[in-house]
Protein backbone atom coordinates (compact mmCIF):
# COMPACT_ATOMS: atom_id res chain seq x y z
CA UNK A 1 0.00 0.00 0.00
CA UNK A 2 1.46 3.33 -1.04
CA UNK A 3 0.59 6.70 0.45
CA UNK A 4 1.78 10.28 0.68
CA UNK A 5 3.53 10.92 4.01
CA UNK A 6 4.35 14.35 5.38
CA UNK A 7 7.42 14.26 7.69
CA UNK A 8 7.73 17.30 9.96
CA UNK A 9 10.90 17.90 12.00
CA UNK A 10 13.16 20.92 12.51
CA UNK A 11 16.26 18.69 12.49
CA UNK A 12 17.36 17.87 8.92
CA UNK A 13 19.04 14.48 9.70
CA UNK A 14 15.83 13.29 11.41
CA UNK A 15 13.80 14.18 8.33
CA UNK A 16 16.27 12.46 6.00
CA UNK A 17 16.34 9.31 8.12
CA UNK A 18 12.56 8.95 8.25
CA UNK A 19 12.22 9.85 4.58
CA UNK A 20 14.77 7.19 3.60
CA UNK A 21 13.00 4.49 5.62
CA UNK A 22 9.60 5.36 4.19
CA UNK A 23 10.85 5.69 0.62
CA UNK A 24 12.32 2.17 0.81
CA UNK A 25 8.79 0.98 1.64
CA UNK A 26 7.50 2.79 -1.46
CA UNK A 27 5.82 5.68 0.31
CA UNK A 28 5.77 9.10 -1.32
CA UNK A 29 7.46 11.46 1.18
CA UNK A 30 7.19 15.24 1.47
CA UNK A 31 8.94 17.25 4.17
CA UNK A 32 8.44 20.31 6.36
CA UNK A 33 10.84 21.84 8.88
CA UNK A 34 8.52 23.91 11.09
CA UNK A 35 4.90 24.18 12.16
CA UNK A 36 3.65 26.89 9.77
CA UNK A 37 5.26 25.15 6.79
CA UNK A 38 3.66 21.87 7.86
CA UNK A 39 0.19 23.43 8.05
CA UNK A 40 0.64 24.96 4.61
CA UNK A 41 1.66 21.60 3.11
CA UNK A 42 -1.22 19.82 4.84
CA UNK A 43 -3.68 22.15 3.12
CA UNK A 44 -1.94 22.24 -0.25
CA UNK A 45 -0.76 18.63 -0.64
CA UNK A 46 -3.45 16.72 1.34
CA UNK A 47 -1.09 14.00 2.67
CA UNK A 48 -2.45 10.65 3.75
CA UNK A 49 -0.65 10.83 7.09
CA UNK A 50 1.54 13.28 9.04
CA UNK A 51 4.58 12.20 11.09
CA UNK A 52 5.03 15.16 13.40
CA UNK A 53 7.91 16.08 15.70
CA UNK A 54 6.86 17.60 19.02
CA UNK A 55 9.87 19.72 20.04
CA UNK A 56 10.05 22.44 17.39
CA UNK A 57 10.82 26.13 17.93
CA UNK A 58 7.97 28.61 17.62
CA UNK A 59 4.98 26.38 16.99
CA UNK A 60 5.42 22.97 18.61
CA UNK A 61 3.87 19.71 17.46
CA UNK A 62 0.99 19.87 19.92
CA UNK A 63 -0.22 23.16 18.46
CA UNK A 64 0.25 21.93 14.89
CA UNK A 65 -1.84 18.85 15.68
CA UNK A 66 -4.58 20.91 17.31
CA UNK A 67 -4.77 23.17 14.25
CA UNK A 68 -4.98 20.21 11.89
CA UNK A 69 -7.81 18.78 13.96
CA UNK A 70 -9.69 22.08 14.22
CA UNK A 71 -9.92 22.56 10.44
CA UNK A 72 -12.81 20.56 8.87
CA UNK A 73 -10.78 20.29 5.66
CA UNK A 74 -7.86 18.52 7.37
CA UNK A 75 -9.31 17.00 10.56
CA UNK A 76 -9.52 13.51 9.00
CA UNK A 77 -5.78 13.28 8.24
CA UNK A 78 -4.03 10.86 10.66
CA UNK A 79 -1.29 12.39 12.79
CA UNK A 80 1.48 10.40 14.50
CA UNK A 81 3.74 12.31 16.86
CA UNK A 82 7.38 11.22 16.70
CA UNK A 83 9.49 12.51 19.56
CA UNK A 84 12.25 11.83 22.08
CA UNK A 85 9.73 12.50 24.86
CA UNK A 86 8.84 9.26 26.58
CA UNK A 87 6.87 10.40 29.61
CA UNK A 88 3.29 9.11 29.81
CA UNK A 89 2.02 12.66 30.43
CA UNK A 90 3.49 13.75 27.09
CA UNK A 91 1.80 10.88 25.28
CA UNK A 92 -1.52 11.73 26.88
CA UNK A 93 -1.13 15.40 25.95
CA UNK A 94 -0.44 14.41 22.35
CA UNK A 95 -3.45 12.11 22.22
CA UNK A 96 -5.67 14.78 23.73
CA UNK A 97 -4.41 17.23 21.10
CA UNK A 98 -5.81 14.83 18.50
CA UNK A 99 -2.82 12.65 17.63
CA UNK A 100 -3.54 9.10 16.55
CA UNK A 101 -0.34 7.72 18.05
CA UNK A 102 2.84 8.74 19.84
CA UNK A 103 6.07 7.01 18.73
CA UNK A 104 9.27 7.48 20.72
CA UNK A 105 12.65 8.08 19.07
CA UNK A 106 14.57 6.15 17.97
CA UNK A 107 11.58 4.86 16.03
CA UNK A 108 11.23 1.12 15.65
CA UNK A 109 10.75 0.34 11.97
CA UNK A 110 8.23 -2.45 12.59
CA UNK A 111 6.02 -0.20 14.70
CA UNK A 112 6.40 2.71 12.28
CA UNK A 113 5.43 0.87 9.10
CA UNK A 114 2.59 -1.05 10.76
CA UNK A 115 1.15 2.16 12.21
CA UNK A 116 1.42 4.10 8.97
CA UNK A 117 -0.26 1.37 6.93
CA UNK A 118 -3.02 0.91 9.50
CA UNK A 119 -3.83 4.62 9.67
CA UNK A 120 -3.68 5.04 5.88
CA UNK A 121 -6.22 2.23 5.47
CA UNK A 122 -8.45 4.01 7.97
CA UNK A 123 -8.10 7.33 6.16
CA UNK A 124 -8.99 5.76 2.82
CA UNK A 125 -12.19 4.37 4.30
CA UNK A 126 -13.06 7.71 5.91
CA UNK A 127 -12.30 9.54 2.66
CA UNK A 128 -14.80 7.35 0.85
CA UNK A 129 -17.56 8.12 3.34
CA UNK A 130 -16.74 11.83 3.30
CA UNK A 131 -16.84 11.83 -0.51
CA UNK A 132 -20.26 10.20 -0.44
CA UNK A 133 -21.46 12.83 2.01
CA UNK A 134 -20.11 15.59 -0.24
CA UNK A 135 -21.98 14.11 -3.19
CA UNK A 136 -25.16 13.98 -1.12
CA UNK A 137 -24.61 17.61 -0.19
CA UNK A 138 -24.34 18.55 -3.86
CA UNK A 139 -27.77 17.01 -4.39
CA UNK A 140 -29.02 19.26 -1.60
CA UNK A 141 -30.59 16.40 0.34
CA UNK A 142 -28.67 16.69 3.62
CA UNK A 143 -26.53 19.12 5.57
CA UNK A 144 -22.91 18.07 6.24
CA UNK A 145 -22.00 16.11 9.35
CA UNK A 146 -20.10 17.87 12.17
CA UNK A 147 -16.44 17.37 12.99
CA UNK A 148 -14.75 14.32 14.44
CA UNK A 149 -13.62 16.22 17.53
CA UNK A 150 -17.20 17.34 18.24
CA UNK A 151 -18.37 13.75 18.63
CA UNK A 152 -19.06 12.66 22.23
CA UNK A 153 -16.88 9.95 23.75
CA UNK A 154 -18.80 9.23 26.94
CA UNK A 155 -21.28 6.48 27.86
CA UNK A 156 -19.82 3.97 25.45
CA UNK A 157 -20.26 0.20 25.57
CA UNK A 158 -16.87 -1.50 25.71
CA UNK A 159 -16.10 -5.21 25.52
CA UNK A 160 -12.90 -6.18 27.36
CA UNK A 161 -11.03 -9.46 26.81
CA UNK A 162 -8.62 -9.77 29.74
CA UNK A 163 -7.74 -12.65 32.10
CA UNK A 164 -5.65 -10.58 34.51
CA UNK A 165 -7.79 -9.31 37.38
CA UNK A 166 -5.36 -6.45 38.06
CA UNK A 167 -5.33 -5.20 34.47
CA UNK A 168 -9.09 -5.65 34.17
CA UNK A 169 -9.64 -3.51 37.26
CA UNK A 170 -7.44 -0.76 35.82
CA UNK A 171 -9.33 -0.80 32.52
CA UNK A 172 -12.78 -0.79 34.12
CA UNK A 173 -11.82 2.01 36.50
CA UNK A 174 -10.55 4.16 33.63
CA UNK A 175 -13.70 3.53 31.60
CA UNK A 176 -15.95 4.45 34.52
CA UNK A 177 -14.51 7.99 34.45
CA UNK A 178 -16.44 8.55 31.22
CA UNK A 179 -19.49 6.60 32.43
CA UNK A 180 -18.63 3.84 29.96
CA UNK A 181 -20.21 0.43 30.45
CA UNK A 182 -17.60 -2.34 30.44
CA UNK A 183 -18.48 -5.95 29.64
CA UNK A 184 -15.71 -8.41 30.58
CA UNK A 185 -14.79 -11.73 29.01
CA UNK A 186 -11.86 -14.01 29.86
CA UNK A 187 -11.83 -16.20 26.74
CA UNK A 188 -11.96 -15.48 23.02
CA UNK A 189 -15.05 -17.64 22.61
CA UNK A 190 -17.02 -15.71 25.23
CA UNK A 191 -15.85 -12.38 23.85
CA UNK A 192 -16.83 -13.31 20.31
CA UNK A 193 -20.24 -14.55 21.43
CA UNK A 194 -20.95 -11.27 23.25
CA UNK A 195 -19.68 -9.18 20.35
CA UNK A 196 -21.98 -10.97 17.93
CA UNK A 197 -25.01 -10.64 20.18
CA UNK A 198 -24.64 -7.05 21.33
CA UNK A 199 -23.57 -3.65 20.04
CA UNK A 200 -20.24 -2.27 21.26
CA UNK A 201 -18.43 1.00 20.58
CA UNK A 202 -15.02 -0.56 21.25
CA UNK A 203 -13.34 -3.90 21.93
CA UNK A 204 -10.20 -4.00 24.11
CA UNK A 205 -8.17 -7.18 23.59
CA UNK A 206 -5.24 -8.24 25.75
CA UNK A 207 -2.37 -9.92 23.93
CA UNK A 208 -0.95 -11.26 27.21
CA UNK A 209 -3.61 -13.91 27.81
CA UNK A 210 -2.22 -17.07 29.39
CA UNK A 211 -4.15 -19.67 27.39
CA UNK A 212 -5.66 -17.68 24.52
CA UNK A 213 -4.46 -15.86 21.41
CA UNK A 214 -6.02 -12.40 21.31
CA UNK A 215 -5.00 -11.98 17.68
CA UNK A 216 -7.38 -14.81 16.83
CA UNK A 217 -10.25 -12.72 18.17
CA UNK A 218 -9.07 -9.74 16.07
CA UNK A 219 -9.28 -11.90 12.98
CA UNK A 220 -12.72 -13.27 13.93
CA UNK A 221 -14.16 -9.83 14.65
CA UNK A 222 -13.02 -8.54 11.27
CA UNK A 223 -14.46 -11.57 9.46
CA UNK A 224 -18.04 -11.01 10.70
CA UNK A 225 -20.22 -8.34 9.13
CA UNK A 226 -21.73 -7.34 12.49
CA UNK A 227 -18.36 -6.58 14.10
CA UNK A 228 -16.29 -5.56 11.07
CA UNK A 229 -16.43 -1.84 11.82
CA UNK A 230 -16.06 -1.98 15.62
CA UNK A 231 -12.70 -0.44 16.65
CA UNK A 232 -10.19 -2.69 18.41
CA UNK A 233 -7.65 -1.52 21.00
CA UNK A 234 -4.85 -3.96 21.89
CA UNK A 235 -3.17 -4.15 25.29
CA UNK A 236 0.39 -5.46 24.86
CA UNK A 237 3.63 -5.95 26.74
CA UNK A 238 6.40 -3.44 26.03
CA UNK A 239 8.70 -4.76 23.34
CA UNK A 240 6.12 -7.10 21.79
CA UNK A 241 6.13 -5.06 18.59
CA UNK A 242 5.89 -8.02 16.23
CA UNK A 243 2.50 -8.96 17.65
CA UNK A 244 1.46 -5.29 17.58
CA UNK A 245 2.33 -5.13 13.89
CA UNK A 246 0.41 -8.34 13.21
CA UNK A 247 -2.58 -7.02 15.12
CA UNK A 248 -2.63 -3.77 13.15
CA UNK A 249 -2.33 -5.79 9.95
CA UNK A 250 -5.36 -7.87 11.02
CA UNK A 251 -7.40 -4.72 11.54
CA UNK A 252 -6.76 -3.51 15.10
CA UNK A 253 -7.02 0.26 15.37
CA UNK A 254 -4.66 1.12 18.24
CA UNK A 255 -2.66 -0.33 21.11
CA UNK A 256 -1.63 0.56 24.64
CA UNK A 257 1.50 -0.68 26.41
CA UNK A 258 1.37 -2.57 29.71
CA UNK A 259 1.64 -1.72 32.55
CA UNK A 260 -1.43 0.28 31.61
CA UNK A 261 -1.56 3.96 32.47
CA UNK A 262 -5.20 4.87 33.09
CA UNK A 263 -4.93 8.35 31.58
CA UNK A 264 -3.28 7.10 28.40
CA UNK A 265 -5.80 4.29 28.08
CA UNK A 266 -8.71 6.69 28.44
CA UNK A 267 -7.23 9.10 25.89
CA UNK A 268 -6.87 6.29 23.35
CA UNK A 269 -10.35 4.96 24.12
CA UNK A 270 -11.88 8.41 23.57
CA UNK A 271 -10.13 8.73 20.22
CA UNK A 272 -11.49 5.40 18.97
CA UNK A 273 -15.01 6.03 20.24
CA UNK A 274 -15.17 9.49 18.67
CA UNK A 275 -13.93 8.09 15.38
CA UNK A 276 -16.47 5.26 15.40
CA UNK A 277 -19.35 7.58 16.21
CA UNK A 278 -18.23 10.00 13.52
CA UNK A 279 -17.99 7.17 10.99
CA UNK A 280 -21.40 5.84 12.08
CA UNK A 281 -22.84 9.30 11.57
CA UNK A 282 -21.29 9.56 8.10
CA UNK A 283 -22.71 6.16 7.18
CA UNK A 284 -26.16 6.96 8.55
CA UNK A 285 -26.09 10.35 6.84
CA UNK A 286 -25.24 8.73 3.52
CA UNK A 287 -27.90 6.05 3.87
CA UNK A 288 -30.48 8.71 4.71
CA UNK A 289 -29.39 10.84 1.78
CA UNK A 290 -29.57 7.82 -0.51
CA UNK A 291 -33.09 7.13 0.71
CA UNK A 292 -34.05 10.77 0.17
CA UNK A 293 -32.54 10.78 -3.31
CA UNK A 294 -34.46 7.65 -4.34
CA UNK A 295 -37.86 8.30 -2.75
CA UNK A 296 -40.57 10.81 -3.47
CA UNK A 297 -40.50 13.47 -0.77
CA UNK A 298 -44.28 13.96 -0.77
CA UNK A 299 -45.61 10.39 -0.74
CA UNK A 300 -42.65 8.42 0.63
CA UNK A 301 -42.77 5.85 -2.19
CA UNK A 302 -39.88 5.36 -4.63
CA UNK A 303 -39.27 7.87 -7.41
CA UNK A 304 -38.49 7.66 -11.13
CA UNK A 305 -34.74 7.61 -10.47
CA UNK A 306 -35.06 4.41 -8.44
CA UNK A 307 -37.31 2.78 -11.06
CA UNK A 308 -34.78 3.56 -13.79
CA UNK A 309 -32.03 1.86 -11.76
CA UNK A 310 -34.04 -1.05 -10.33
CA UNK A 311 -36.35 -2.24 -13.10
CA UNK A 312 -33.63 -3.15 -15.65
CA UNK A 313 -31.88 -5.39 -13.09
CA UNK A 314 -35.17 -6.94 -12.03
CA UNK A 315 -36.15 -7.62 -15.64
CA UNK A 316 -32.72 -9.10 -16.41
CA UNK A 317 -33.12 -11.49 -13.47
CA UNK A 318 -36.64 -12.39 -14.60
CA UNK A 319 -35.39 -13.26 -18.09
CA UNK A 320 -32.53 -15.37 -16.70
CA UNK A 321 -34.90 -17.24 -14.35
CA UNK A 322 -37.68 -17.59 -16.92
CA UNK A 323 -40.12 -15.84 -14.60
CA UNK A 324 -42.48 -13.00 -15.51
CA UNK A 325 -42.44 -9.50 -14.08
CA UNK A 326 -45.50 -7.28 -14.46
CA UNK A 327 -45.90 -3.52 -14.41
CA UNK A 328 -48.99 -1.48 -13.60
CA UNK A 329 -49.02 2.16 -14.61
CA UNK A 330 -51.85 4.28 -13.29
CA UNK A 331 -52.78 7.87 -12.77
CA UNK A 332 -55.55 9.70 -10.92
CA UNK A 333 -58.57 10.53 -13.02
CA UNK A 334 -59.33 14.25 -13.43
CA UNK A 335 -56.62 15.17 -10.92
CA UNK A 336 -56.26 18.68 -12.37
CA UNK A 337 -59.87 19.34 -11.41
CA UNK A 338 -59.07 18.37 -7.80
CA UNK A 339 -56.24 20.92 -7.66
CA UNK A 340 -58.25 23.60 -9.43
CA UNK A 341 -61.34 23.13 -7.23
CA UNK A 342 -59.86 22.46 -3.80
CA UNK A 343 -56.28 23.70 -4.02
CA UNK A 344 -52.86 22.05 -4.13
CA UNK A 345 -52.86 21.18 -0.42
CA UNK A 346 -55.87 18.94 -0.98
CA UNK A 347 -54.24 17.59 -4.14
CA UNK A 348 -51.12 16.68 -2.16
CA UNK A 349 -53.28 14.90 0.40
CA UNK A 350 -54.94 12.88 -2.34
CA UNK A 351 -51.55 11.86 -3.76
CA UNK A 352 -50.40 10.70 -0.33
CA UNK A 353 -53.55 8.67 0.25
CA UNK A 354 -53.36 7.05 -3.19
CA UNK A 355 -49.76 6.02 -2.48
CA UNK A 356 -50.74 4.73 0.96
CA UNK A 357 -53.70 2.68 -0.29
CA UNK A 358 -51.54 1.24 -3.05
CA UNK A 359 -48.76 0.21 -0.66
CA UNK A 360 -51.18 -1.35 1.83
CA UNK A 361 -52.69 -3.61 -0.82
CA UNK A 362 -49.50 -5.09 -2.24
CA UNK A 363 -46.98 -7.70 -1.13
CA UNK A 364 -43.98 -6.56 0.87
CA UNK A 365 -41.62 -7.15 -2.07
CA UNK A 366 -43.79 -5.37 -4.63
CA UNK A 367 -42.72 -1.82 -5.43
CA UNK A 368 -44.72 1.40 -5.71
CA UNK A 369 -43.20 4.50 -7.29
CA UNK A 370 -44.43 7.96 -8.15
CA UNK A 371 -43.15 8.89 -11.59
CA UNK A 372 -44.28 12.50 -11.35
CA UNK A 373 -47.47 14.50 -11.04
CA UNK A 374 -50.37 12.10 -10.54
CA UNK A 375 -48.69 9.18 -12.33
CA UNK A 376 -47.65 6.05 -10.41
CA UNK A 377 -45.97 2.75 -11.27
CA UNK A 378 -46.25 -0.63 -9.54
CA UNK A 379 -43.68 -3.37 -10.20
CA UNK A 380 -44.79 -6.94 -9.44
CA UNK A 381 -41.90 -9.46 -9.47
CA UNK A 382 -42.66 -13.12 -10.28
CA UNK A 383 -46.19 -12.18 -11.36
CA UNK A 384 -47.83 -13.30 -14.60
CA UNK A 385 -50.41 -11.33 -16.53
CA UNK A 386 -53.48 -12.95 -15.02
CA UNK A 387 -52.30 -12.27 -11.47
CA UNK A 388 -51.24 -8.74 -12.42
CA UNK A 389 -54.70 -8.07 -13.83
CA UNK A 390 -56.26 -9.22 -10.55
CA UNK A 391 -53.92 -6.97 -8.55
CA UNK A 392 -54.78 -4.02 -10.80
CA UNK A 393 -58.53 -4.61 -10.30
CA UNK A 394 -58.03 -4.82 -6.54
CA UNK A 395 -56.06 -1.57 -6.48
CA UNK A 396 -58.63 0.18 -8.63
CA UNK A 397 -61.36 -0.92 -6.23
CA UNK A 398 -59.50 -0.10 -3.02
CA UNK A 399 -58.72 3.38 -4.28
CA UNK A 400 -62.07 4.16 -5.86
CA UNK A 401 -64.60 2.48 -3.53
CA UNK A 402 -63.96 4.52 -0.37
CA UNK A 403 -64.15 8.34 -0.42
CA UNK A 404 -61.07 10.43 0.37
CA UNK A 405 -61.27 12.70 3.39
CA UNK A 406 -60.14 16.25 2.51
CA UNK A 407 -59.53 19.42 4.49
CA UNK A 408 -61.99 21.51 2.45
CA UNK A 409 -65.78 21.33 2.00
CA UNK A 410 -67.50 18.96 1.36
CA UNK A 411 -65.02 17.04 3.56
CA UNK A 412 -64.73 13.99 1.29
CA UNK A 413 -64.49 13.32 -2.43
CA UNK A 414 -64.44 10.30 -4.71
CA UNK A 415 -61.14 9.49 -6.42
CA UNK A 416 -60.63 6.93 -9.17
CA UNK A 417 -57.65 5.70 -11.16
CA UNK A 418 -57.06 4.30 -14.63
CA UNK A 419 -54.56 1.45 -14.89
CA UNK A 420 -52.52 -0.06 -17.70
CA UNK A 421 -50.99 -3.54 -17.33
CA UNK A 422 -47.93 -4.93 -19.14
CA UNK A 423 -45.99 -8.17 -18.66
CA UNK A 424 -42.29 -8.76 -19.30
CA UNK A 425 -39.73 -11.47 -18.81
CA UNK A 426 -39.22 -12.75 -22.33
CA UNK A 427 -35.90 -12.58 -24.17
CA UNK A 428 -35.50 -9.17 -25.75
CA UNK A 429 -37.72 -7.33 -23.25
CA UNK A 430 -36.36 -4.05 -21.96
CA UNK A 431 -37.39 -1.84 -19.04
CA UNK A 432 -38.11 1.04 -21.41
CA UNK A 433 -40.25 -1.19 -23.63
CA UNK A 434 -42.17 -2.62 -20.67
CA UNK A 435 -42.97 0.82 -19.28
CA UNK A 436 -43.96 2.04 -22.75
CA UNK A 437 -46.42 -0.84 -23.18
CA UNK A 438 -47.95 -0.16 -19.76
CA UNK A 439 -48.20 3.54 -20.65
CA UNK A 440 -49.99 2.71 -23.91
CA UNK A 441 -52.42 0.48 -22.02
CA UNK A 442 -53.02 3.30 -19.52
CA UNK A 443 -53.72 5.72 -22.38
CA UNK A 444 -56.26 3.25 -23.75
CA UNK A 445 -57.92 2.97 -20.32
CA UNK A 446 -58.31 6.74 -20.18
CA UNK A 447 -59.57 6.81 -23.73
CA UNK A 448 -62.27 4.29 -22.84
CA UNK A 449 -63.69 6.42 -20.06
CA UNK A 450 -61.30 6.12 -17.09
CA UNK A 451 -61.77 4.19 -13.82
CA UNK A 452 -60.85 0.96 -15.54
CA UNK A 453 -58.03 -1.49 -16.15
CA UNK A 454 -56.67 -2.29 -19.62
CA UNK A 455 -54.04 -4.92 -20.37
CA UNK A 456 -51.41 -4.54 -23.04
CA UNK A 457 -52.68 -6.57 -26.03
CA UNK A 458 -49.27 -8.20 -26.43
CA UNK A 459 -49.67 -9.80 -23.00
CA UNK A 460 -52.36 -12.09 -24.39
CA UNK A 461 -54.84 -11.17 -21.65
CA UNK A 462 -58.49 -10.17 -21.75
CA UNK A 463 -59.16 -6.46 -21.37
CA UNK A 464 -61.13 -5.25 -18.36
CA UNK A 465 -63.32 -2.15 -18.52
CA UNK A 466 -65.59 -0.85 -15.82
CA UNK A 467 -68.19 1.88 -15.96
CA UNK A 468 -66.62 5.21 -15.00
CA UNK A 469 -67.63 6.63 -11.66
CA UNK A 470 -70.26 9.38 -11.88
Amino acid sequence: MSARVLVVDDVLPNVKLLAAKLTREYFDVISAYNGPEALELVKRESPDIVLLDVMMPGMDGFEVCERIRSDPATMHIPVVMVTALSDVADRVRGLEAGADDFLTKPVNDIALFARVRSLVRLKMMMDEWRLRETTSGQFGVLAPTGTLQSEPSEKARVLVLEDSALDLDKIVEALHRDSDHAVAADTCARALERALNDDFDLVIISLTLLNEDGLRLCSQLRSHERTRQVPILLAVDEGDLNRVAKGLELGANDYVIKPIDRNELLARVRTQIRRKRYQDRLRANFEQSLSMALTDSLTGVFNRRYVNAHLPRLLERAIDNHKPVSVLMFDIDHFKAVNDTFGHDVGDGVLKEVADRSSRNLRTFDLVARLGGEEFLVILPDTDGEAALAVAERLRGRIGDAPFAISAPPGAIGVTVSIGVAVGGRLGDTAEGLIKRADEALYEAKHRGRNCVVADPRAGLPETRLTPAP
